[in-house]
């Protein structure tokens, strides 16, 4: 098995590392390498935390450090196992703007399903709305459902107020990325 070193970026001097692991460490006697915030050894500024899966853009590529920096300001990083990466990341700021608009929609989408919604009744009303609205149904948090795996209830206030989050979530990652209003 491969251990993975995490990445930690320096935006003002445009430079990353890979942290040291105890492990790493003769004996692994030296608690403070992953105990304490890494500092840029350059500038001394505390380092941002990419992750695993970081891929170091050149140093002369201040476009890229600059994406690179607005997606962690928004809570963007690349923490994964190493294996199957981050999943996708927009490649700029437009793309990476458009691509939180379309989220936030699917987010708006839910949160109106959920404050119109009306609980079937009848076992074939069960099993139609199941066909029908089950791209709503299937993504809601397991920590919302009740009741047996068989008989599953899903409490519409608590799913309005969790999509509702995630609107206000998104709409506060819109606006640190973009310095406007959704």
């Amino acid at each position: 098995m491969i251990t993975y070193k995490p990445h930690y970026a320096c935006f003002d001097c445009r430079k990353a590392f890979k942290r040291r692991l105890l492990k790493d460490i003769e004996g692994g006697i030296n608690k403070q390498s992953e105990s304490y915030d890494a500092k840029c050894p350059e500038c001394g500024n505390l380092m941002a935390d990419m992750g695993l899966d970081f891929e170091v853009p050149s140093k002369k590529d201040i476009k890229a450090w600059n994406h690179v920096k607005d997606l962690y300001k928004i809570g963007v990083t690349f923490h994964s196992c190493g294996c199957t990466g981050p999943g996708y990341i927009p490649k700029d700021k437009q793309a990476l703007i458009l691509f939180l608009r379309e989220k936030r929609e699917k987010f708006l989408k839910h949160r109106n399903f959920w404050a119109s919604r009306v609980e079937p009744k009848t076992e074939s009303e069960i099993q139609k709305d199941w066909n029908k609205n089950s791209e709503f149904l299937w993504v809601i948090p397991d920590s919302l459902k009740t009741g047996s795996k068989k008989n599953r209830k899903i409490e519409i206030g608590k799913a309005v107020d969790h999509w509702t989050q995630q609107l206000a979530d998104i709409d506060s990652r819109i606006q640190k990325i973009t310095n406007v209003q959704p």
